[in-house]
């Protein structure tokens, strides 16, 4: 999904607040086959983006609690490994900061020459 709009940083609810469209297409997508999550930043949509959930002090969470944040981290693991792989293999992508289109490109190639040489695990 394009939507225009200023770029730089600013929050994910603000943003997201911002194009009136954006989230009754999320709520549209959403189904028994699609799941959308969301971090932290989210915490005030947690009805469309289920939040990890923190436990509060002196308490243990519930087992549906537990389930839910299992589906943040597996995700989240394989991203973050993969980031680690190519910021450990490529020092040129460890203090790089180009906006996300020019990023993305980097990364692909990157991947490429990851793959080429069977370094993907």
């Amino acid at each position: 999904m394009d939507i225009p709009g200023p770029t730089g940083r600013e929050h994910d609810t603000t943003s997201a607040r911002a194009h009136p469209e954006l989230l009754p297409a999320l709520d549209a997508w959403i189904d028994s086959d699609h799941a959308a999550l969301g971090d932290p930043g989210y915490e005030g949509e947690n009805q469309r983006l289920p939040c990890p959930i923190e436990a509060a002090a002196g308490r243990k969470l519930t087992a549906t609690q537990r389930a839910i944040n299992a589906l943040h981290s597996a995700p989240r693991a394989v991203a973050e490994r993969g980031n680690s792989l190519l910021k450990t293999t490529f020092k040129a992508l460890r203090r790089v900061s180009p906006c996300s289109w020019r990023i993305g490109a980097i990364t692909a190639a990157a991947l490429v020459l990851l793959h080429q040489h069977g370094r993907t695990t």
